[in-house]
């Protein structure tokens, strides 16, 4: 099969493009380096059926170019910054809803058919219903991030139907594992670089979040596209645990052997848009066969692994 992948040389696209390429698929990696990393596709630049295209999404003509004869498209770029979204209200929209516009007509285009999107647990905004399940009301958007994902999965089922395309959608919760370079587990350890013996912690410590390993992702989206055949498949992805935030700077603390003194700030949310509880039913990918491997401290701890030893590659 012949694999598109956007946002390469990101965390979980290039986790996913290694992924493919294992399979034997070949594989097109498109991302503008904005926030992608080039080493983080050192193993895919040595296979001859990987190819990188440089540009960005909003490009147009190099956009339909590059899907030439694709069979599958696996849409993972995206502007991920959801604490920051008010300060650049339009890059949400660009980067989230017009570029999937973007791949979409492209697709059309080129008579491309199915597509995997990233979405998020985010377009659920503040929910009342907990393991919170893909047919709950249709919700209020509390962030520009979930807004615009929320926008850009209606294309994706509007260009289901009105142009025959087969579509997977996936609303994530938080992802961890190698190769994160963004988050609340990124963040502590870098301020405990910096000062072990003080964290300052964005909300109140109570927040609880659900999160899964990058991997368990991975194998959840290409299971779902083995078994589900309908023309939309939505599937939540997630654990059936969560924690708090107070425990994962716990386990953080643990792992490091730190016990830093916490200040927080900001009340129960630490910014616009932060729910403070999110646990999403996954019973519909369960259903499938599915099951996440690691535990969200296994996947903590994998991750703050990951960061602490690149932090040392990358600085030696």
């Amino acid at each position: 099969m012949r694999v598109f992948v956007t946002g390469a040389a990101g965390f979980i696209g290039s986790n996913m493009v290694d992924r493919l390429l294992s399979l034997g698929h070949s594989v097109i990696g498109f991302d503008n380096m904005s926030t992608g990393q080039q080493r983080f596709l050192k193993q895919a630049m040595n296979r001859k059926e990987f190819t990188f295209v440089q540009a960005d999404l909003l490009e147009r003509a190099t956009l339909v170019h590059a899907l030439d004869g694709v069979d599958f498209v696996f849409h993972f770029a995206a502007n991920a910054d959801v604490r920051f979204g008010t300060q650049h209200p339009r890059r949400d929209l660009e980067q989230n809803t017009i570029a999937t516009w973007n791949v979409l007509e492209s697709m059309r285009e080129q008579k491309c058919k199915r597509i995997v999107f990233s979405s998020t647990g985010s377009v659920y905004g503040e929910p009342t219903t907990f393991p919170t399940p893909e047919t709950c009301p249709f919700p209020v958007q509390t962030s520009l991030y979930g807004a615009s994902k929320m926008a850009a999965e209606g294309l994706i089922q509007a260009y289901c139907e009105g142009f025959d395309i087969q579509s997977y959608i996936f609303r994530f919760v938080s992802i961890l594992g190698e190769r994160y370079t963004h988050g609340h587990v990124f963040d502590f350890y870098r301020q405990l670089a910096e000062h072990p013996d003080h964290l300052y912690v964005l909300g109140d410590g109570h927040q609880q979040k659900s999160y899964l390993y990058v991997q368990d992702c991975i194998d959840a989206i290409l299971l779902a596209i083995e078994k589900a055949d309908c023309k939309v498949n939505m599937f939540n992805l997630g654990t059936d645990e969560y924690c708090e935030v107070n425990q994962s700077i716990a386990w953080i603390g643990e792992y490091l052997g730190l016990t830093p003194k916490l200040t927080y700030a900001g009340g129960e949310r630490g910014w616009i848009g932060d729910s403070p509880f999110i646990l999403l039913d996954c019973s519909r990918i369960r259903a499938l066969g599915w099951r996440p491997k690691l535990t969200i401290k296994e996947a903590i701890m994998a991750t703050i692994k990951f960061v602490k030893e690149d932090a040392a590659e990358t600085t030696s």
